[in-house]
C-alpha cells in the first residue's frame, strides 16, 4: 500500500515590507526557519498597485546562502557591485549565490501593471558559505516545462521533475542541498504524484486556486503546506490550482541569522558586520 507523506502544518504567510517599502506575502522566515532546512526565506510579492512595489530593493547585502528569484509578471532590473546586470521579466528566473557576499539591487523596471513572482533563500553549507559568489539569469525560454498525461504544465525550475515514466531535468542543479524548484499549473480536475527523495523537506505554496493534498486537506492561494521527509506526494485540483513545490536536503547545521547575513555562529555574523562597515565585504 501506498505511504503517503504526512501533512503536518498548513499555513498562511503574513503580510510584510521589505527594502524601501515593497509589501509582500512572507510565507516562510523569522522563528522557527531550522523547520525548512535548508530553505531560509519565501517571498511572494503580487499586486497591480505600483505603489506597492515601484520603491524596489535598493542597494542592500547578502552572504552565506543563495537567492532564487522567479518572476511571474513584471520586469525587474538587478545590479550588484560585481558589475553584474540582469533584467528579469515574466517566466524568468535568477539564480544568485551570495556566498562571500553580494551588494545588489533589485528595482521594478514599470511605472504600472502587474508585478508577480517569488524569491526563495536556499542556505550553503558552512564550507561554501566564504566561496565566490556567483549569478546567473535564466531566460524564461531556458527553462525546461513539460506536460503529464492528466495535463498538468510542470517549470522546472531545479532539480528535476519525475512522475510515472515522465523525466525532466531542470535548467539548475546544485550541490549539498539538492534543490528542486518546481511550478505546478493544474487544471481542473487534474493530478500530479511528483516524486520527491526520501529524507528531503517538502514545501507546497499554492499561489493560485485551490489544491488538495495527500487526497484529505485542502489548501488555498496564499496558503503553505509543510510535509513530512518520507512518502510520496499526491496533489490534486477540482477547480484549477498553480502549485510552487519547493524541496531540498537539509543541511542540519546550526543557523545564525542577522537580517541579509546568515551563516553558523555568531562570530560569523560579526565578521560579516565588520567587513560590510569596513568596506571589505565580497
Amino acid at each position: 500500500m501506498t505511504q503517503l507523506r504526512r501533512v503536518l502544518a498548513i499555513q498562511p504567510g503574513q503580510p510584510a515590507s521589505d527594502g524601501a517599502g515593497v509589501r509582500l506575502n512572507r510565507v516562510i522566515g523569522g522563528a522557527g526557519i531550522e523547520r525548512f532546512d535548508p530553505f531560509l526565506m519565501l517571498d511572494e510579492f503580487s499586486t497591480d498597485n505600483a505603489d506597492d512595489y515601484i520603491a524596489g530593493f535598493p542597494p542592500h547585502p547578502h552572504r552565506g546562502f543563495e537567492t532564487i528569484t522567479y518572476m511571474l509578471e513584471g520586469r525587474m532590473r538587478h545590479e550588484d557591485h560585481l558589475g553584474n546586470v540582469g533584467l528579469l521579466q515574466g517566466g524568468d528566473v535568477q539564480w544568485m549565490t551570495a556566498a562571500r557576499g553580494i551588494i545588489h539591487s533589485e528595482m521594478p523596471e514599470q511605472e504600472q501593471g502587474a508585478m508577480r513572482g517569488f524569491q526563495l533563500w536556499l542556505n550553503l553549507p558552512g564550507r561554501e558559505k566564504m566561496a565566490d559568489p556567483q549569478y546567473r539569469d535564466i531566460p524564461n525560454a531556458q527553462i525546461p516545462r513539460l506536460h503529464t498525461e492528466q495535463g498538468v504544465e510542470v517549470v522546472v525550475i531545479a532539480g528535476s521533475f519525475a512522475e510515472g515514466q515522465q523525466r525532466q531535468a531542470g535548467a539548475v542543479q546544485r550541490p549539498d542541498t539538492e534543490p528542486q524548484v518546481l511550478d505546478l499549473r493544474l487544471p481542473a480536475g487534474s493530478v500530479v504524484r511528483p516524486e520527491l527523495p526520501a529524507g528531503h523537506r517538502a514545501l507546497l505554496y499554492v499561489y493560485q486556486g485551490k489544491a488538495q493534498v495527500q487526497d484529505s486537506h485542502e489548501a488555498h492561494a496564499g496558503r503553505l503546506v509543510r510535509l513530512d521527509d518520507q512518502g510520496e506526494l499526491l496533489i490534486s485540483s477540482a477547480d484549477g490550482a498553480g502549485v510552487l513545490l519547493i524541496a531540498g536536503k537539509p543541511l542540519n547545521e546550526p543557523i545564525v541569522q542577522y537580517g541579509p547575513f546568515v551563516m553558523n555562529s555568531r562570530e560569523e555574523i560579526e565578521q560579516a558586520l565588520r567587513d560590510f562597515r569596513d568596506g571589505t565585504f565580497g
